[in-house]
């Protein structure tokens, strides 16, 4: 089964084609040209179904599945900011590691050193005919320095709970059990193999 993903991001494609073994992967990028998507949802759920929709629309073709991934993490400190807006949260344009940097300077704005955290994958499927949203989440706490340099985005200051490591740290294998976005794939592929 063919499925078109709702994403260019690098790390995310890498991911997903990682965990959806059984599926041919192609970034909607490969299909027609990047365009901006304006994620004006209220949570995760509503921006996944907004970029499976455009991209679905934009492909102009009823026989693909599109399958989209909003995905975020929301820190307890900092009444569960920067949730929707984790991949912005330094501003358009911001870079992975600007992000993070932002992100550990506000909780160390808090005086403390960690707070607990977790992050939400919201995966929305559409197809002509049908839509569907998915959920995975990861709890653990967030630590106010980047250790490791495994995986990308916020993962170099997230440990997960029952772990003394960050997912920058940790291998491919456990994060891969861990990880929220592998348990929303893992619910997605139970749709998809119903269609």
């Amino acid at each position: 089964m063919k499925l078109v993903l709702a994403t260019s991001n690098k790390g995310k494609v890498r991911e997903i084609k990682a965990l959806c073994e059984d599926f041919e992967i192609i970034p909607y990028s490969e299909l027609i040209d990047e365009f901006e998507i304006v994620e004006d949802g209220d949570d995760f759920k509503e921006n996944a179904l907004i970029k499976a929709r455009a991209v679905f629309k934009a492909l102009n073709d009823e026989n693909v599945i599109v399958l989209a991934d909003d995905s975020g993490i929301s820190v307890d400190i900092l009444d569960g900011k920067p949730g929707i807006y984790s991949a912005r949260y330094a501003g358009a344009g911001a870079t992975d590691k600007d992000n993070l940097h932002k992100l550990i300077d506000a909780i160390k704005e808090k005086n403390v050193k960690s707070s607990s955290a977790h992050y939400t994958a919201a995966i929305a499927i559409v197809t002509k005919e049908s839509q569907y949203s998915v959920h995975g989440w990861m709890h653990g706490e967030v630590i106010t320095k980047a250790l490791g340099d495994k995986g990308f985005g916020y993962d170099p200051m997230f440990i997960p709970l029952g772990y003394d490591k960050t997912l920058g740290q940790l291998d491919d294998e456990t994060k891969k059990r861990l990880s929220h976005r592998s348990k929303a794939l893992n619910l997605a592929k139970i749709i998809l193999q119903t269609l």
